[in-house]
């Protein structure tokens, strides 16, 4: 049964995502490479993407670490509190994030009018703080991770051995932390490295290599001086792929002995408060302002309390297109689980080369930034049945968000019993049902998680899709850029909060469906 299992999966996957890939490639010969990595534009764009990542990069861990050390390593009240404020930025489009900096600190933005600010956020100081604020919670989720599964007997026998806190940080953390703090740095720029949604915001003539594709691809519908552009936005997740495939630590994968002790140190918990207040207050004041910005008439010249905004939001189409990302949505939630959990399950609980071969290509995906997969969408699609429908949608976001809900799957059934699959074929019991009715219910939670990590994503993605969406098709996360673009403020922060809306709900049922599953 496995054989002709795998043998549809690679074919899936080599038709949905390495020929794609394979074809804008191919497609960079139809326009003159050099020429187009020669010009101003693009050295300028290379320039800033580069030194816009890399502040990010460096403000948003600086940042998340120690958040991560407030919520890990103290005994501050609320510590779970602030810990899922703490993710609520992941819930929406990171466009939704640069908009919000232009309602608080833009031209005339709330704060820059109110404290009478000389000048406006726009440009690379910008960039860097939208970005920060798109990618601090996935750099504390990843930091926070490093905390709470690090070993705490070494540090018990350093104290009772009598060695400083300084030499326990040199021998023991710093070892510790090297090649995982390598990651989440390869992981955050790269994030903040192929974003379009913030620096199409604030950037204002601080362009940078996605803002350079998208208006070539879009502005221009020249799609092989995309593809140029694209391919090198392959190279920093490129890098952060092989960086974590030719580094597995395999000696770290053993169970904690015990867990690091937290003693009591009543000013670092009221240190720790207050830093986890004032973090959380500026991630909600841009979700405050988009609550406000809804409900008024016209900002900033008429503050008054209205609802034609939202009526007016809703007759563009807002309810369509909402209903469209739904869709999308519960199409990727269920079909993109289903496709992910069974590739886990053949390449976690059986050998050979043609699971290995399975496993890269399922991982690849981390290497391939949303605005890379769509255009290579449009190229290799563009003539099939499949362009220009839902379905192109659903198939793209299962693609773009596959490799973490596997990576989830694969191992939590890598931690199962090896040997259950041979207990079975000894007793006559075939694969089908042992995933049926002992594989799935020891991992359901983490099914639930792999579902919401599909849902959440689809709803706000805005990179790949805007390449394939058409009026009929839109999801309603592209409605932001277009709202922007008419200078419409007001109806793209109320899209923000309807996506937010929708992500918490889900969010709520899979908690209580887990706390009902616990009871």
């Amino acid at each position: 049964m496995s054989g002709p299992v795998k043998l549809f999966l690679g074919i899936f996957l080599a038709v949905s995502l390495i020929c794609p890939l394979g074809g804008m490639l191919l497609s960079m010969a139809e326009t003159g490479i050099g020429d187009v990595v020669s010009s101003p534009q693009f050295r300028a764009a290379l320039r800033h993407s580069v030194i816009a990542a890399g502040t990010g990069t460096v403000i948003s861990i600086f940042c998340a670490w120690f958040f991560a050390l407030a919520v890990v390593r103290s005994r501050m009240r609320f510590r779970t509190i602030f810990a899922v404020l703490g993710t609520v930025p992941m819930l929406i489009p990171s466009i939704s994030h640069g908009m919000g900096l232009v309602l608080l600190l833009g031209s005339n933005g709330i704060l820059t009018r109110l404290c009478k600010l000389p000048q406006a956020i726009y440009g690379f100081w910008g960039i860097a703080a939208g970005s920060v604020l798109y990618a601090f919670p996935v750099a504390f989720l990843m930091l926070a991770d490093i905390l709470t599964y690090e070993d705490g007997s070494p540090y018990e026998a350093a104290t009772v051995l009598g060695i400083p806190k300084s030499r326990q940080f040199a021998a023991i953390t710093f070892p510790y932390l090297r090649k995982p703090l390598i990651s989440v740095v390869f992981a955050v720029f790269t994030l903040i490295f192929t974003d379009y949604g913030v620096p199409l915001m604030v950037g204002g003539r601080y362009t940078t290599l996605p803002v350079l594709m998208y208006q070539e691809v879009i502005g221009l519908l020249n799609f092989s001086r995309g593809s140029v552009i694209g391919s090198f936005l392959l190279i920093p997740a490129l890098a952060a792929f092989l960086f974590d495939v030719l580094n597995k630590d395999r000696g770290s994968h053993s169970f904690t002995v015990q867990a690091r002790a937290v003693g009591e140190n009543r000013l670092r918990d009221w240190a720790a408060a207050v830093y986890c207040t004032a973090v959380c207050v500026i991630i909600a004041l841009p979700l405050a302002v988009f609550a406000v910005l809804s409900f008024i008439s016209r900002y900033p010249t008429d503050m008054s309390f209205s609802l034609a905004n939202i009526t007016r939001t809703m007759r563009l189409g807002a309810g369509r297109y909402l209903v469209n990302s739904v869709l999308i949505a519960l199409a990727v939630s269920l079909l993109g689980s289903a496709l992910a959990y069974t590739l886990a399950c053949f390449t976690a609980r059986t050998g050979g080369k043609s699971s290995k071969v399975l496993h890269l290509i399922s991982i690849t995906s981390l290497a391939v930034p949303g605005l890379v997969l769509g255009i290579s969408y449009v190229l290799f699609f563009k003539t099939s049945f499949l362009y220009d429908t839902l379905a192109m949608l659903v198939l793209v976001n299962i693609i773009h968000f596959m490799a973490s809900p596997y990576l989830m799957a694969y191992n939590s059934l890598g931690k199962l019993n090896p040997h259950l699959e041979d207990v079975g074929l000894t007793l006559g019991v075939r694969r089908l049902f042992i995933i049926r009715d002992v594989l799935i219910p020891q991992t359901r939670l983490t099914i639930l998680e792999m579902a919401s990590y599909f849902f959440v994503n689809s709803m706000m993605t805005i990179s790949a899709v805007s390449f394939l969406s058409t009026v009929w098709n839109k999801p309603v996360s592209l409605m932001i850029t277009q709202f922007e673009a008419q200078l419409f403020l007001e109806g793209a922060a109320f899209v923000s909060i309807l996506i937010l809306g929708c992500n918490l709900i889900v969010k709520l049922l899979i908690y209580m469906v887990k706390r009902f599953s616990a009871e």
